[in-house]
């Protein structure tokens, strides 16, 4: 299984780590044809004004939508997140806009705002959550769920092939998310 991790900006070589720690091989993705060959790809976390524009800019947006509406398995974190959500709460436009969810980002405030708690993801019991300058969903539509809840608010969601968090699973030495993740690409391939 070869995973490609979206290499424009953000936290992709953890990913990568983390991903190749639990047995699959990893591709860093910067142009389209780094997606030859790739069953999955990752959207890090980073800003997600600059991932869209770098997107954008090497006419990455259309074709990843494409291929993300024709099954292929994704995972975002934290502005990846933002980058899958068909809406954000106070813009007008969207970036991929696949996931049926509802994003309001820097939620949890400013860098200052950071934090980490333990929580369950859905089976995934005590996970390590690390939260920078995070948004949160506000609600799930159409066949998202919602996998895991802090304060109140959504922070982990699921659609078909979309799988979504506000927190940064790839900055602890916990790998259960991206085996998550993993098990969700065998069982979609």
């Amino acid at each position: 299984m070869k995973i490609g991790v979206l290499a424009l900006q953000g936290a992709f070589a953890e990913h990568q780590h983390a991903v190749e720690r639990l047995g699959a091989e990893t591709k860093q993705v910067r142009v389209r044809s780094d997606l030859c060959g790739v069953d999955a790809l990752i959207l890090p976390g980073g800003e997600s004004t600059v991932q869209g524009r770098l997107l954008a800019d090497a006419s990455l947006t259309q074709h990843l939508r494409g291929e993300i509406e024709g099954g292929m398995p994704v995972f975002g974190t934290c502005a990846g997140l933002i980058l899958l959500s068909k809406q954000i709460i106070d813009e007008e436009s969207v970036y991929l806009g696949t996931m049926s969810a509802v994003v309001r980002r820097n939620a949890y405030g400013r860098q200052l705002g950071s934090f980490s708690v333990t929580s369950d993801m859905g089976a995934i019991k005590d996970f390590p959550m690390v939260f920078i300058r995070a948004p949160y969903i506000e609600r799930v539509e159409g066949e998202a769920v919602a996998l895991a809840t802090v304060d109140g608010h959504i922070v982990a969601a699921r659609e078909r092939n979309m799988l979504a968090t506000s927190f940064h699973p790839e900055l602890t030495s916990d790998l259960r998310v991206h085996e998550y993740f993993l098990d969700m690409v065998r069982g979609i391939k």
